[in-house]
């Protein structure tokens, strides 16, 4: 018997759902099942009849790209009854459909397991009544649940992120973005309130990235006198010569009695402390809206992929499971732990444990709320000594998003700490020739947002020659550690300059190293800071040239940056819903070509009217884009189009996403804090970017044998885990 499925999103809808139910349904039907979308979530498995449907893979095509939700969503009161839930069995049954995957938050997803726990008796109930058959009661024992979470709030335990997350915080930081320049022409203040009822990760995160001066969070209440804190805060930043002032509260914020910080609360206490009326800006609905960003695609394909995997190797005793991710990795959890542990935080504020709560919410969250107090200050918090030590700043290697923010951070953590800060300007070159100067708090006032390399930055190893001349710059400004910043060259400088340690003894001083490159090419760490702008970038632009297509018959080639690496391919093609992935790690034949070429003239044949492949730049020294594209239009023969679109340098360019802001955040702050920590001790290591570490940092030369120095890419790649599942949804040319 052929194995059925059911979908549905339930609650409150977010971006990147209709990323799910495309790879649930494809990924289904790759697996000879059969999938059903039940419309508007429970309600729909109520109602029955055509609010059970059975979708096709053409039915899910052009969806990746839409905010909310295809197959709709509603909150279902009814099926909080006992009635409601035994129709809904006796519909799903109907159907023959004992295997279903919710896409919702923690109140679908609690509803749906005790379902599952009830499925037994209401299976025996229906068929006493004669509402179902014998047969189909013995078919259909067992209900095979499995969750996503899908939630702009990233509310739930069990998951690093929920679908939705990172587009909300797109839009919140595009807004903080916009209202910060409206702001600083006025001299004025203004208050965003973001969604949050009882996790305040939206608005931490967004107050962070946007560079935001005060928040409000549920599970961190102010304590008594805050008002006047807040108005120091604020007006510390004044003095400092910041012209506008941003504050985030999310809308569950209330204070240490439970009386709910609202906007307007904060409002009036600005007007009776300072008499200024700050603007009020409730960002509502607007924050689940719009296309779903690049990760949120990306993980919700491969969740959805998961999440088919499991359902269909389910036994009776298997417990519902939540599928999410940790670490960029799909994982699966135990349903009930998950979402007991999502209510056991919403308990906690509530008892005043707060603490407690922060905890609850992971080591992540609590060094988040540490940084943002440490970076909303408008001066140092300690007195710097007279002979305070001196910490140096530089970027290496090609230029990549969110380098600002690394060094706004650096800058700021630094000095927080009672350290000179040094930057070094342009690069490796700029510390061959001495181009090194003190920076100040208010140097780096306004980076968190900008793009670009404001300390400057080239691809550059030394040479032999030069070492000499970076000993001697080291050693003339008195530099006690060193901060370096980049990609693969920054790599290369940093491992070169440990080797050479017995010759230059200036360079026996601590040195932390971070990634930073779009190409994403560097080992140990998972998303180097810039790689998710570039990301995006290469989507939108996918995006736009699907767009253009849309009236004639039309293949694509998009060629993407990465040399030799092909995260921005492969991820981007998932992310864009291309046909064709081409990379570096695996290259191309004129084989494959030739196999390409035939099934995608058949494509357009059978009806097809557009095709897209994503190709890195270095996947073939001989078969380029550009060959690729004229191979693809000489053997349609007029049957359709083929255009090339190389997107270049502007994967280099562009305002950093929020997620690369907070990369750049929380990585800049963990290395100031390990330089911090070396200097006390006396000690002089080399440490690098290591996800593997609870400490964000580990030895040099263990980071660096996981690089694959000729190739100038990392050893493992965690993202050639995901070509299952690009092979697995991209729609084979041909294919009916």
């Amino acid at each position: 018997m052929t194995a059925r499925i059911g979908v549905m999103t339930s609650g409150g809808d977010a971006q990147g759902m209709n990323a799910a139910v495309r790879a649930i349904v494809r990924a289904g039907i790759h697996e000879e099942a059969e999938v059903f979308a039940i419309k508007e979530g429970w309600q729909g498995a109520i109602a029955g009849g055509d609010n059970i449907t059975q979708l096709s893979w053409s039915d899910v095509s052009g969806i990746l790209p839409k905010g909310g939700t295809v197959i709709g969503t509603a909150r279902s009161m009814e099926f909080k009854t006992r009635e409601g839930q035994l129709t809904a069995v006796e519909n799903l049954v109907g159907r023959g459909i004992d295997r279903l995957i919710v896409i919702g938050g923690d109140g679908s997803l609690t509803g749906s397991r005790a379902l599952c726990l009830a499925w037994p008796e209401y299976i025996a109930e229906l068929r006493e009544a004669g509402r179902i058959t014998v047969e189909q009661a013995a078919a259909h024992p067992r209900l095979r649940i499995a969750g996503l979470v899908g939630s702009i709030d990233n509310d739930m335990v069990g998951t690093d992120m929920t679908i939705g997350t990172d587009s909300a915080m797109h839009r919140i930081t595009e807004a903080i973005d916009a209202i910060s320049s409206t702001a600083e022409s006025h001299r004025r203040t203004f208050i965003v309130e973001v969604m949050g009822r009882s996790c305040g990760y939206l608005a931490l995160m967004t107050a962070i990235a946007g560079g935001a001066d005060y928040t409000f969070l549920p599970e961190s209440p102010p304590r008594p006198g805050w008002e006047d804190r807040m108005v120091d805060v604020l007006q510390r930043g004044r003095d400092a010569g910041r012209r506008d002032s941003i504050i985030v509260v999310a809308e569950g914020a209330a204070d240490r009695e439970g009386v709910r910080i609202t906007a307007e609360r904060i409002q009036a206490e600005l007007r009776e402390r300072t008499g200024e009326e700050a603007r009020i800006t409730i960002l509502g609905h607007v924050q689940r809206g719009g296309t779903p960003s690049a990760y949120d695609r990306w993980m919700a394909t491969a969740c959805g992929v998961e999440a088919v995997r499991q359902v269909l190797l389910a036994d009776d005793d298997t417990e519902p499971v939540l599928v999410g991710v940790h670490r960029d990795e799909v994982i699966a959890v135990p349903l009930l732990k998950a979402v007991e542990d999502t209510h056991h935080i919403a308990t906690l504020i509530a008892e005043g444990d707060y603490g407690a709560a922060v905890r609850a919410r992971g080591a992540g969250f609590t060094q988040m709320i540490d940084i943002y107090r440490v970076l909303t200050e408008a001066r140092p918090t300690v007195e710097m000594a007279p002979d305070a030590k001196r910490i140096a700043v530089m970027h290496a290697g090609a230029l990549a998003p969110g380098m600002n923010q690394l060094a706004r951070v650096a800058v700021r953590s630094g000095l927080d700490r009672g350290y000179h800060m040094l930057a070094v300007r342009g690069g490796v070159p700029g510390l061959v020739s001495g181009d090194v100067e003190e920076v100040f708090w208010h140097d780096v006032e306004g980076m968190a947002n900008t793009g670009g390399a404001a300390f400057g930055t080239r691809r550059y190893v030394p040479t032999e020659s030069d070492l000499y001349a970076m000993a001697r710059s080291l050693e003339e400004h008195r530099v006690d550690a060193l901060l370096v910043m980049g990609g693969f060259h920054a790599y290369a400088t940093v491992d070169m300059m440990e080797r050479e340690r017995r010759r230059y003894p200036a360079f026996n001083i601590p040195i932390a190293l971070l990634p930073a490159s779009i190409d994403n090419n560097l080992p140990s760490w998972p998303m180097a800071v810039g790689a998710d702008t570039a990301l995006n970038t290469v989507v939108d632009s996918i995006d736009m040239v699907r767009m253009s297509a849309s009236a004639s018959k039309r293949a694509f080639v998009v060629e993407t940056m990465g040399r030799g690496c092909g995260f921005l391919p492969l991820v981007g093609g998932i992310a864009g819903g291309a046909e064709k992935a081409y990379l570096p790690e695996t290259g191309l034949s004129l084989d494959q070509l030739a196999t390409d070429v035939e099934a995608l003239v058949d494509a357009f044949e059978s009806g097809r009217s557009f095709y897209l492949a994503v190709m890195g730049e270095e996947t073939s020294e001989h078969y380029t884009s550009d060959v690729v594209a004229r191979l693809f239009e000489a053997e349609g023969k007029g049957l359709y189009s083929v255009r090339q679109a190389v997107i270049g340098h502007v994967q280099q360019g562009g305002i950093p996403t929020p997620f690369d802001r907070i990369n750049a955040t929380r990585l800049a702050y963990t290395a100031v804090s390990n330089l911090d920590g070396q200097l006390r001790a006396g000690q002089a290591n080399y440490v690098a970017a290591s996800s593997s570490e609870a400490g964000l940092l580990a030895p040099l030369r263990t980071v660096t044998e996981g690089m694959d120095w000729d190739a100038q890419r990392p050893r493992e790649q965690w993202w050639m885990a995901l070509r299952p599942v690009f092979d697995q949804l991209s729609r084979r040319p041909g294919q009916e």
